[in-house]
């Protein structure tokens, strides 16, 4: 019977109780015993014990059979009982008591004065909150105190200046033990942003640098990590912040910083009831910092796992030769250029590049000669994206790779490379042909500084002012060849700029070129702004400019294909039935065209007005995730400026905020309101113009809006896609939509706020006001002066000064 008492005793204290709500407010308490659940019930916060652990924590977790947490509280205070508990402080801190009412741990004095109005919330993307809940406000975060575990929207951030915040993981010191390991994970800013895992204060393990897309150290990235959409930006030259989103949201998936200091990815699955580990950061002996010293190169395939580089020896043979390779190796001879001679470079293909690199804005036939001309410069490496980089230390952590990475020349001593030829010989056939070569070669050099020069004075004539130093050159040979002579049948449309060719370059990489006609003086505008614009960013909303062409009188802009064509097909045409978008994958466009915006709007290192954002402007590649295009009418912004005049409007009709239409007065609020116009768009599968003969509405945002006054707004969805399992959610999209194209630009929310509105993060949504109905009327070039014919009333907006498009 005693026995039968102790099992029921263990069996209720093992009990835990969900509480129906995400947030704990004054006065509320979570036992231990209890523990919040997120919104949508992805997450939940609580205590637990770690298995063979007696001590008690506090924790996010996973919402799932599996103990998955993925941030810690008390890490390195935990309870000796059962008997703590999570509450709001007089003065207004989140806090956790042991069951004496001791403080075990608290938020970081966000709040000294006694508050009533603080809230804490658990969201559903595993975020715990603490705020104001009068002012709205965030006053501590855990995304911002990360653990172990790094989450979808959480940004890891590293400052270099001394009293700079960061937030890093930090490993538990035992599968056991969540307390603060050895192991921590950070972004560096150094020359180059890449993700380094330390063991203490000694590097464990690097990314490589950033070049916009992916890691270039990490093995074919591109192919499945950066499906995760990893994202880095540069707040400033000391900054720098790593995030990443996971667009399909029915998949549970993050990375974690295990205690032997490897980044894993983990996926759940649910045919398992487990984790599933996709990617590690360390998955060999290579993958560790410095497996084989400076000048030592390391390849898992093989055995012995470590060589020197070309041109060098190992320090210590001893040593080497039983498998110790940390003191790495020697140069052979010396390199000429000490001694005023010239050296050559080997090509090392495929590898990690080494750490500790300079890089250099520089075309990619310059690098090299940058590099000889350093005595102190030891390799390069030229990399789509990032540029020339230079090594002037040791070659360390040089890996070989199976795929990915880049072709690092190493520089050796001209004696290094030079075979062991037959001298006499050598003079011999020299002075038999010195003569013919001399000639040969003056003529070709004479020949090829005549076409240099003649392309420079077209360059200089055509496109004076553009900068190219951040852009590769296509060759116009090598575009012919990859567009069949640009062949009709390889035609994909025509616009203001051109035609637009489909390609295959000689690596099979597929292409779209755009070529400017030559009668066209808008093109040439859109050519210079593209390449003024585009070249600097990259994101993977972004459609990426790949590289230009200015040759023989040519200008063609080169850009990544997109096999799946815009957006406008999925949503207007009369076939669109074979090829329909569901309200996932539309939330997912609607999702990657906000985040493409921010990032140009305040991630990337410059601030970029769109200024021509419809559905057809939107392209998506074979994952049908969404890329902004045609930067040609974008305009940059300088760092304190909010908006700017134009005295010539250019757009299309139906997507442009009515401050610009009838002003010239354009800013981020006109990008939101074009972003608006396409989120109904997408909801109701309508094209805005599609009203012209609707005696109810003259557009889609007046239809929108008369929906909105009926509270009949759900017969805006198109009823192909319409689930009453998400009508809330569909409905939240319109009303968003609706705020985005308010008449006032200042009422309309800015793009960061869309997203949080978007997401849930904000959950009381703002009632819209009403918009501008822009009636329609024939779009014409016309410069702003012209605009006092315009015509303006409450309802109906008559616009004749538009540069249609």
């Amino acid at each position: 019977m005693l026995q039968l008492s102790k099992l029921i005793l263990l069996f209720c204290s093992c009990l835990e109780f969900a509480l129906a709500i995400d947030t704990i407010r004054v006065n509320q308490s979570i036992h231990d015993s209890q523990f919040l659940l997120s919104d949508g019930q992805n997450f939940k916060l609580g205590f637990f014990t770690p298995v063979n652990s007696s001590y008690r924590y506090v924790g996010v977790m996973y919402n799932i059979p599996v103990l998955t947490v993925v941030w810690v509280a008390n890490r390195d205070n935990p309870l000796n009982d059962s008997h703590g508990a999570i509450e709001i402080s007089d003065n207004g801190n989140l806090v956790i008591y042991d069951g004496q009412r001791r403080i075990v741990w608290s938020t970081d004095d966000v709040s000294n004065q006694k508050s009533n109005s603080n809230i804490a919330r658990l969201l559903n993307t595993g975020n715990l909150v603490l705020q104001d809940n009068l002012r709205g406000k965030i006053l501590w975060e855990s995304f911002r105190h990360a653990s172990d575990s790094y989450m979808q929207n959480m940004r890891l951030t590293t400052d270099l200046n001394t009293n700079g915040p960061k937030n890093i993981l930090t490993s538990w010191k035992s599968p056991n033990n969540p307390s603060f390991g050895s192991f921590t994970a950070s972004i560096e800013p150094l020359n180059l942003p890449e993700i380094v895992i330390w063991n203490g204060d000694d590097p464990y393990w690097h990314s490589g640098p950033w070049n916009g897309q992916v890691f270039i150290g990490i093995p074919n990235m591109e192919s499945y990590v950066y499906r995760n959409g990893f994202q880095v930006a540069n707040d400033n030259p000391k900054t720098a912040h790593l995030s990443f989103t996971y667009f399909n949201t029915s998949v549970l998936s993050y990375f974690l910083l295990n205690v032997s200091g490897s980044l894993q990815q983990r996926v759940w699955s649910d045919e398992k009831t487990d984790w599933e580990v996709t990617w590690s950061s360390v998955e060999s002996e290579c993958d560790i910092y410095g497996k084989c010293g400076p000048f030592g190169i390391c390849d898992g395939r093989v055995k012995p796992i470590c060589a020197c580089l070309p041109g060098y020896e190992p320090k210590r043979v001893d040593e080497w030769n039983v498998g110790n390779w940390t003191s790495g190796c020697v140069r052979k001879t010396l390199l000429g250029c000490e001694m005023g001679k010239r050296d050559r470079f080997f090509r090392v293909k495929t590898v990690k590049l080494p750490d500790r690199v300079n890089w250099f804005p520089s075309l990619e036939r310059n690098c090299g000669s940058k590099c000889l001309s350093n005595c102190l410069c030891i390799a390069y490496a030229y990399y789509a994206g990032i540029g020339c980089m230079l090594w002037t230390e040791s070659l360390i952590d040089v890996q070989k790779l199976s795929g990915g990475g880049g072709d690092l020349y190493v520089r050796l001593a001209r004696t290094e490379l030079d075979n062991k030829r037959n001298r006499k010989t050598i003079i011999i056939a020299t002075t038999v042909v010195l003569g013919f070569l001399m000639i040969t070669v003056c003529a070709y050099f004479l020949l090829r500084r005549y076409r240099v020069y003649s392309e420079e004075c077209v360059l200089m004539d055509y496109v004076n002012g553009v900068k190219f130093d951040e852009l590769p050159l296509f060759k116009f040979d090598t575009l012919s060849n990859a567009t069949q002579n640009f062949d009709s049948v390889y035609k994909l449309g025509e616009g203001g700029f051109g035609p637009v060719y489909k390609g295959k370059l000689p690596n099979r990489q597929e292409i779209a070129v755009k070529r400017l006609a030559r009668s066209s003086n808008q093109g040439l505008e859109e050519f210079k702004n593209e390449v003024e614009v585009i070249s600097k960013l990259q994101h993977r909303n972004l459609v990426r400019l790949l590289g230009c062409c200015v040759e023989r009188e040519e200008k063609m802009l080169v850009y990544e294909y997109m096999s799946n064509g815009s957006l406008d097909m999925y949503l207007f045409d009369s076939g669109k039935q074979e090829f329909l978008l569901d309200w996932k994958k539309r939330m997912s466009v609607i999702e990657g065209i906000c985040r493409g915006l921010l990032y140009l709007h305040r991630d990337s290192r410059l601030r970029i007005i769109h200024r021509d954002l419809k559905a057809s402007n939107i392209l998506l590649n074979e994952e049908m995730n969404p890329k902004i295009s045609d930067f040609g009418t974008a305009r940059i912004f300088g760092v304190k400026e909010d908006q700017a005049n134009t005295t010539k409007v250019v757009g299309t009709f139906g997507y442009m905020a009515p401050e610009y239409a009838l002003h010239g007065r354009f800013s981020e609020k006109s990008d939101v309101y074009s972003f608006g116009v396409v989120l109904l768009e997408i909801v109701s599968g309508r094209r805005n113009t599609s009203f012209y003969n609707d005696e109810r509405a003259r557009s889609l945002v007046a239809y929108a809006w008369n929906l909105w006054n009926e509270e009949a707004i759900i017969n805006l969805v198109e009823p192909l896609i319409y689930d009453p399992l998400v009508k809330s959610e569909i409905m939240r999209y319109a009303h968003v939509g609706l705020l985005c194209v308010q008449d006032i630009a200042q009422d309309r929310p800015n793009i960061s706020t869309v997203l949080s509105m978007l997401s849930s993060e904000i959950v009381n949504l703002p009632i819209p006001k009403q918009p501008a109905f822009i009636a329609h009327q024939r779009s014409s070039e016309t410069d702003h002066s012209k605009r006092s014919r315009s015509k303006f009333s409450i309802n109906d907006v008559t616009l004749t000064i538009v540069a249609g498009r």
